[in-house]
């Protein structure tokens, strides 16, 4: 039986009408070079200063560690113009599937490609939040592990945070290669492919998983099925 949920955020369970993705493309081009749309999605999902870095590198620039934190801090004004412009709400359902996933006693974490900075106030500005009362068990940002996304750290540190030792009873949920790739690298149960990101069915059936799903919202008859196993 499933114990913990583990779900992406922008692209997963937050609509942020891609913002993401342009405020990355912003930041990496503003330091000259061209970013190739296939490279961009490769690197999603994963830690920002980290697909900066590895962006810029791509494109043919020679990004230090100086120019990497100077674009990181273009890519957090980009993003927050954008959502002051258009504010991010949940997908489609999504509030209601983690709601019924925690009514059978699924815990629900959230993991991000997003530092704390980020992430939370994006969090507040939904509502959701880890406090009494709030709908969520723990959340993982990138700064707390070594290595972000498809390192198994933050689906680990969810599980720490959770109190879940059990691996074999962890669901992974994402819209991203890396996500996918960050579940089956953890060992975790279920690996399920969301498509409300940018990625098509194909292009995430290419990759190791469990589930391809329209959306988290028909993620509780997943865990279902997984209870009755």
């Amino acid at each position: 039986m499933i114990e913990l949920a583990v779900f992406d955020m922008a692209g997963t369970t937050i609509d942020e009408h891609g913002a993401v993705y342009d405020a990355l493309r912003h930041a990496v081009e503003t330091t000259g070079v061209a970013v190739d749309p296939v490279d961009l999605q490769t690197w999603m999902g994963t830690d920002k200063r980290e697909a900066i870095a590895a962006l810029v590198r791509i494109g043919g620039g020679a990004p230090d560690a100086d120019l990497v934190e100077r674009q990181y801090e273009v890519f957090r004004a980009h993003l927050r113009e954008s959502y002051t412009r258009r504010p991010p709400q949940p997908v489609a359902e999504a509030d209601k599937a983690l709601a019924a996933l925690r009514a059978r006693g699924i815990k629900i974490a959230l993991t991000t490609g997003f530092s704390a900075d980020v992430a939370l106030p994006l969090l507040d500005s939904l509502g959701w939040s880890t406090g009494e009362g709030g709908n969520l068990d723990a959340v993982v940002t990138s700064d707390e592990v070594p290595r972000g996304r498809p390192a198994p750290y933050m689906i680990q540190r969810a599980m720490e945070k959770t109190g879940t030792v059990d691996v074999r009873k962890v669901l992974v949920a994402g819209d991203t290669v890396v996500d996918l790739e960050a579940g089956f690298n953890a060992g975790a149960a279920v690996v399920v492919g969301v498509l409300t990101g940018q990625l098509t069915r194909e292009q995430l059936e290419a990759h190791p998983h469990s589930h391809v799903l329209d959306a988290v919202s028909d993620l509780p008859g997943i865990a279902e099925t997984q209870a009755d196993a």
